[in-house]
């Protein structure tokens, strides 16, 4: 495993993270604490330090499992929870200090932990980033000792370049991946200018980018990916990144085509995304074990060289861009 610095948090954490949004389970199943507890072991054991999860996944079961398994293992592993998507109907108003502190102090009964090394605004509609108050409060709750540190999770690089102007704002997780490529422009510049630590998520395009999909693949009635693939439940752009699914299939049809003895293109869509420094980690999701293992399996192939990385990137040119470039 390798570790670079979470901005100006100043943690070294693992570049290769986890993501709990089904780490209880695939989509669809119930969840099982077993299933999760040796799905994080499994990651710890393999050197990730850094776990990502929300109040909402699962609805707080990924957070007590999260909090299960820290607080039984020796090591320092930094924990980073996300609150904001439990207001309803979630909308500008609904966001007040008073509500997101009792969120985070529910964050802190759930995972048992004395404090949160990071608490996220979870993709709070864009005229959140314009109210100062609601970043303020988290300057409270970081001298009552809940909270060492505030970011946010973003669905727009609009709203990632608002929300660094708020000095205490230490992380932006954003959707980067192969097919999403906009935040590597301005975005990615402005927060390296302000130290801003950068979470990669959805870097796998749900899925799609790791080369198991077909036009014959079927998701289950409550995957996002069966029910979302119009924005009918939340943004668009969370599932497969936005992207019309044949013509995604179409690219990753290209994409294998550049590495032909692949079986799993997912290490290498993540050697993609760990090619740009300014990249804290990335934090694909596992459902089990042999998906964190699959994850970090990145470690086990010849480092992506230029002419690769130029080829992907045509590929982007060719069948993304016209389509997604502009919307997030």
């Amino acid at each position: 495993m390798n570790y670079r610095r979470l901005g100006k948090t100043d943690f070294e954490i693992s570049e290769i993270s986890l993501g709990t949004w089904q780490v209880g389970g695939k989509w669809g199943s119930p969840f099982n604490d077993k299933t999760a507890d040796q799905l994080i072991n499994t990651a710890i054991d393999n050197g990730v330090n850094f776990i990502d999860t929300a109040d909402v996944y699962e609805n707080g079961l990924s957070e007590t499992a999260v909090g299960r398994v820290v607080r039984s293992r020796s090591e320092r592993i930094y924990v980073a929870t996300k609150c904001g998507r439990h207001i309803n109907p979630h909308v500008n108003e609904g966001y007040q200090p008073k509500v997101l502190q009792k969120f985070v102090e529910d964050s802190l009964r759930r995972t048992g932990l004395e404090t949160l090394d990071l608490i996220q605004l979870h993709c709070p509609p864009s005229e959140v980033f314009y109210r100062p108050e609601m970043f303020e409060m988290f300057d409270r709750l970081k001298e009552q000792g809940k909270i060492l540190n505030l970011g946010v999770s973003v669905e727009k690089v609009e709203e990632g370049l608002k929300a660094i102007e708020f000095p205490n704002v230490t992380t932006v997780q954003i959707i980067f991946n192969l097919f999403r490529q906009r935040p590597s422009e301005l975005f990615f510049k402005e927060a390296l200018k302000r130290d801003i630590g950068i979470i990669g998520r959805v870097p796998l395009a749900s899925g799609l980018l790791t080369g198991k999909f077909n036009a014959q693949t079927t998701f289950d009635i409550q995957d996002h990916r069966n029910f979302n693939r119009n924005g009918d439940a939340f943004d668009k752009g969370e599932t497969f990144s936005g992207i019309n699914y044949e013509l995604g299939l179409k690219a990753v049809e290209e994409l294998k085509s550049l590495f032909p003895n692949a079986t799993n293109l997912a290490p290498i869509a993540l050697q993609w995304i760990l090619s740009f420094d300014e990249v804290s980690c990335i934090i694909p999701g596992a459902s089990n074990e042999s998906h964190v293992l699959s994850n970090l399996s990145v470690y086990d192939l010849p480092k992506l060289t230029y002419e690769k990385i130029t080829a992907m990137n045509e590929i982007y040119q060719r069948y993304i861009k016209p389509e997604v470039h502009q919307l997030w």
